[in-house]
C-alpha cells in the first residue's frame, strides 16, 4: 500500500506518518516514510524568489526520483507512505497513491508554528507569506486523487477516523 500524505509546512505531516508507520509495524506489517524533501534538485538548479532558493516551488523537486523511490520501496515493504508540502502536485506520483491523507491547519496556526520553527534561523516575513502562499499553489489535493482523508492539524487526531479510513 503507497499513502501519500500532504499539508503546508508545520501541519503534522510527519508526525501523522511516524504514528501511521507505529500502527502498521504494531500490527505486524512493515513500513517506510518517504520525505519529499529528500528529493529535492541541488540549490543551482532550483528557482529563486527574491534571491532566495525557492524551496516551496515544484521545480525544487525531482518528482521522477521522488516516484521511482516510492516504487523501489513499495517492493520492499508492506506500506509506504509518501509525505510532503508538493506531495499532490504530480500527477504521475498521484497515480501511485492507494489513499491519501492531508492534514490542514489555518493561516493563523501556520504563521504561529514557523515562526516557533528555528531550524533554519529567522524566516523573514515575505518568505514565511511565499510559502503560504506557494501551499495554496501546489499543495492542495489534486483532481482524481484516491480516497482522501482531511484532518485537522491542530486539534487531537481522530486516530479511530484514520483506522477506519484505512480498512
Amino acid at each position: 500500500m503507497i499513502i501519500g500524505i500532504g499539508g503546508v509546512s508545520r501541519a503534522g505531516k510527519t508526525k501523522l506518518a511516524r504514528r501511521l508507520q507505529r500502527h502498521f509495524q504494531e500490527h505486524g506489517r512493515s513500513a517506510l516514510i518517504l520525505h519529499q524533501d529528500a528529493f529535492v534538485f541541488p540549490e543551482s538548479l532550483i528557482p529563486k524568489v527574491g534571491g532566495r532558493v525557492d524551496w516551496e516551488h515544484p521545480g525544487s523537486i525531482d518528482f521522477p526520483r521522488f516516484r521511482q523511490a516510492i516504487q523501489e520501496a513499495a517492493k520492499q515493504f508492506d506500506v509506504v507512505f509518501a509525505e510532503g508540502l508538493m506531495a499532490f502536485y504530480d500527477a504521475k506520483t498521484n497515480r501511485l497513491y492507494d489513499k491519501c491523507f492531508f492534514v490542514e491547519i489555518s493561516r493563523p496556526t501556520f504563521l504561529r508554528r514557523k515562526a516557533a520553527d528555528k531550524r533554519w534561523g529567522e524566516e523573514p516575513a515575505w518568505y514565511v507569506e511565499h510559502i503560504w502562499e506557494s501551499y495554496l499553489k501546489y499543495g492542495l489535493p489534486a483532481e482524481g486523487l484516491p480516497p482522501v482523508l482531511r484532518l485537522s492539524g491542530e486539534e487531537g487526531l481522530d486516530w479511530e477516523a484514520v483506522v477506519r479510513f484505512l480498512d
